[in-house]
């Protein structure tokens, strides 16, 4: 088991999720059940997966889920390409949050290579 918090891309994980709440007050009320929901859902579970694989005791269930956090990081990339395609962000709102997620994406890849619990 390791503290969760000194995890460098929980660390940006957890920050990317806090923007994604902030730029989601700004779509239409109608998405508020919809997209709003899902971006944030997708986003906290990211973070969430990271705490929860931490708290295992073995590398097999830390990769596990990891795994999880990374098809999370895939899924808000989908709905941030959708929120961008409805106008609901702007290109460079869009560029920004693309880029934080493909780093998290791939540090979550990196983090895969070499768990850092025993075994």
């Amino acid at each position: 088991m390791q503290d969760f918090t000194k995890l460098q891309v929980w660390q940006k994980a957890h920050q990317f999720t806090l923007g994604i709440y902030k730029i989601t007050k700004d779509f239409p009320a109608d998405e508020k059940f919809g997209l709003v929901s899902q971006l944030r859902r997708a986003s906290c579970s990211i973070g969430s997966n990271l705490a929860e694989g931490c708290g295992r005791t073995t590398n097999k269930e830390l990769a596990r889920f990891i795994a999880i956090a990374q098809g999370s990081a895939f899924e808000v990339r989908y709905q941030l390409i959708l929120a961008r395609d409805l106008n609901y962000i702007s290109l460079e709102r869009f560029k920004f949050f693309d880029q934080k997620i493909t780093e998290i994406s791939r540090m979550l890849n990196s983090l895969t290579q070499k768990p850092t619990t025993n075994n």
